[in-house]
């Protein structure tokens, strides 16, 4: 269990330098294109300005964007006493608690650190879960705060914003400046143009590859906090029968969530940001034999 959350982490350590090379290697093509190292520094400062505006504002935009509607004890008991026994358990912070309105049986946690963290279950997963299901799955929630996972993937939306903003920037500035300001060396046009075309494909799929590992360390952690990997495999898999889609997607959001919200959206698998079910339910099983 414990090896697994290691490995999970520096795994995301590795990917988030990868995003941070990709941001200076466009940079730099771009540099090199004008012979310019201003645009180097530039796109450096611009990209990590953006991703901090987005890494405050992400939380709120996130509960605004899926509906999600903040409740008290007395509104939903069931549901706020798992979450306020997780969090004592786990020796955390009480986190905001709210419900989306949703037959689609899903959740996410959002929030830059435990002192700001909110929690979310649709009303689709209530009505679907057991009490040991549905504390399993706010487990899981309460594990990406635990293991500031949501300050990881927010930090890395941010930049995966920023690398469109500045891939769509830097090749508007190619095109459409005067034929005086314009590189003449073709190599450099042609690194111009491939850099600022496949920036953004690339952050996404690194943008995938982080959230999947956060998956998984999500799911050794909440499993490890119950003790019963098993309520959270069998919550996973009722979650897979029943589907995840929810009616009121947003893709930007959509890393967050406990499945897949997104319909056909993993028709390339490359480009999920949830590993498959039966993945994760191979390793919570595997993770019961070791208790």
């Amino acid at each position: 269990m414990y090896s697994a959350i290691a490995a999970n982490k520096r795994n995301t350590v590795f990917i988030i330098l990868l995003f941070i090379a990709l941001i200076a290697g466009l940079g730099w093509a771009f540099s090199a294109i004008y012979g310019s190292t201003g645009i180097f520094w530039w796109t450096l400062v611009g990209a990590t300005i953006y991703a901090l505006i987005q890494y405050f504002a992400a939380a709120k935009l996130a509960l605004s964007l899926n509906g999600a509607k903040e409740i008290q004890k007395r509104d939903n008991p069931r549901l706020y006493r798992i979450v306020e026994n997780l969090a004592i358990t786990n020796g955390m912070p009480m986190p905001k608690v709210y419900i989306v309105n949703d037959p689609a049986p899903n959740a996410f946690a959002t929030g830059r650190d435990p002192k700001h963290a909110h929690v979310a279950a649709t009303s689709g997963i209530l009505d679907l879960m057991d009490d040991r299901e549905l504390e399993a799955v706010m487990a899981h929630e309460m594990g990406h705060v635990q293991n500031y996972d949501i300050r990881v993937m927010m930090i890395v939306f941010g930049l995966v914003s920023a690398i469109g903003l500045l891939a769509d920037v830097l090749s508007r500035m190619f095109l459409f400046s005067g034929d005086d300001n314009r590189p003449s060396n073709p190599i450099f046009i042609v690194i111009g143009i491939v850099a600022a075309l496949l920036a953004p494909v690339v952050a996404v799929l690194i943008q995938a590859a982080v959230s999947r590992q956060r998956e998984y360390l999500a799911d050794a952690t909440g499993a490890m906090t119950t003790r019963d990997p098993e309520a959270l495999a069998t919550a996973l898999e009722k979650l897979g029968a029943a589907g995840s889609a929810l009616k009121k997607q947003n893709p930007s959001t959509a890393h967050l969530f406990f499945a897949n919200p997104l319909k056909g959206s993993t028709f390339l698998n490359a480009f999920s940001t949830h590993p498959p079910i039966a993945q994760r339910v191979e390793r919570l099983r595997s993770m019961g034999m070791k208790f």
